[in-house]
C-alpha cells in the first residue's frame, strides 16, 4: 500500500514534511523525534495504529541513516565497536515489531514513564555525567553491556519506539562512561540498525505506507543532516541540554496519555 484509502489533505502533508524534518533534528542530537512523528500520522484518516508504526519507521530510518554518516564523518567516534550492539538491537527491533499488533501499549506506559523521571532525575542530579569521556571498564565487559543495551532496547524500539535514542544515550553515558556527543554518534549506528529491524517486519506483513513513509523521511534526511552537524559543532554540552528537554517532554507526552487512559 502507498496511501491512506481517504487520502490526505495538502495542509496535511506539509505538516508531515515539517514534522519529519524536526523529528530528524531531534532524532540527530538525542532521538526521541519519532514523538512527534508518531502523534502526526496517527492524525491522517484511514490508518491503523500498526500503519501509523510502520510509517513511523520508514520514515526515521531516512533521516538516522543520514545522520549516522555525518556523525562518523566528523567525530573521532568509531563504528566497528558499536556494531555488535546494533546487530543485536536488530534482532530485537524484529521480536518487538512482531508484538506491536499483539500487545496494548497502555501496560507499558507506566513502566516508560518511570524510567524517564529516573533518567530526567540522574541527569540533572549528576551535571558532570556525559561531559567527558571516562569508560572505566575493559573492551570485553562494554562489549558485553553494549550486546545488552542493544537487546533490551532494540525490542523496545520494535515494540513502541518513542524515546529509544534517548534511552540508548543515557544507557551508554551511565553505563559505558561516554559522553553526550559520543554516546550520541553510537547511538546512531544502533537506533538505524533497530529501525531497519523494525521495517523489515512491517514490510513483510504489508503494513508500510511507503507514499507517505517516503514523505516523512524527506524530511526526516535534512532534519537529520543539520542536527548532527548541530551536535557536533556545539558539543556534549548542547547534546545534554536538548537531551533533557527532550526527556521532559517525553515525560510530558508520557505522563498525559496514561492519565488519560485511567481516567477513560
Amino acid at each position: 500500500m502507498w496511501w491512506p484509502e481517504t487520502g490526505v489533505e495538502p495542509w496535511l502533508v506539509a505538516l508531515l514534511l515539517l514534522g519529519g524534518f524536526a523529528a530528524g533534528w531531534i532524532d540527530a542530537v538525542v532521538g526521541g523525534g519519532g514523538l512527534i512523528q508518531l502523534t502526526l500520522v496517527l492524525m491522517l484518516p484511514g490508518i491503523t495504529p500498526v500503519q501509523a508504526l510502520a510509517v513511523n519507521k520508514c520514515g526515521s530510518v531516512c533521516g538516522t541513516a543520514v545522520s549516522t554518516v555525518t556523525f562518523h564523518r566528523r567525530t573521532p567516534a568509531r563504528i566497528r565497536p558499536a556494531l555488535p550492539m546494533a546487530a543485536v538491537a536488530f534482532a530485537g527491533s524484529f521480536g518487538g515489531a512482531s508484538l506491536a499488533a499483539a500487545l496494548p501499549t497502555a501496560v507499558f506506559k507506566p513502566v516508560i514513564l518511570a524510567a524517564l523521571v529516573g533518567v530526567l532525575i540522574f541527569t540533572v542530579a549528576r551535571p558532570q555525567a556525559g561531559r567527558v569521556s571516562r569508560p572505566e571498564r575493559s573492551a570485553a565487559a562494554q562489549a558485553w553491556i553494549s550486546v545488552g543495551i542493544g537487546l533490551v532496547l532494540g525490542a523496545y524500539d520494535g515494540l513502541l519506539g518513542p524515546g529509544t535514542g534517548s534511552f540508548l544515550i543515557i544507557a551508554m553515558v551511565t553505563l559505558l562512561g561516554f559522553d553526550f556527543l559520543r554516546a550520541s554518534a553510537r547511538a546512531k549506528v544502533t537506533n538505524l540498525a533497530t529501525n531497519l529491524g523494525a521495517i523489515c517486519f512491517f514490510a513483510l506483513h504489508g503494513s508500510i505506507l511507503w507514499g507517505l513513509g517516503l514523505l516523512l523521511g524527506a524530511g526526516n534526511m535534512l532534519g537529520g543532516l543539520l542536527g548532527a552537524r548541530s551536535a557536533v559543532a556545539r558539543g556534549s554540552g548542547f547534546v545534554r541540554a536538548v537531551f533533557l528537554a527532550v526527556v521532559t517532554v517525553l515525560i510530558l507526552k508520557t505522563g498525559w496519555d496514561v492519565i488519560r487512559e485511567i481516567s477513560a
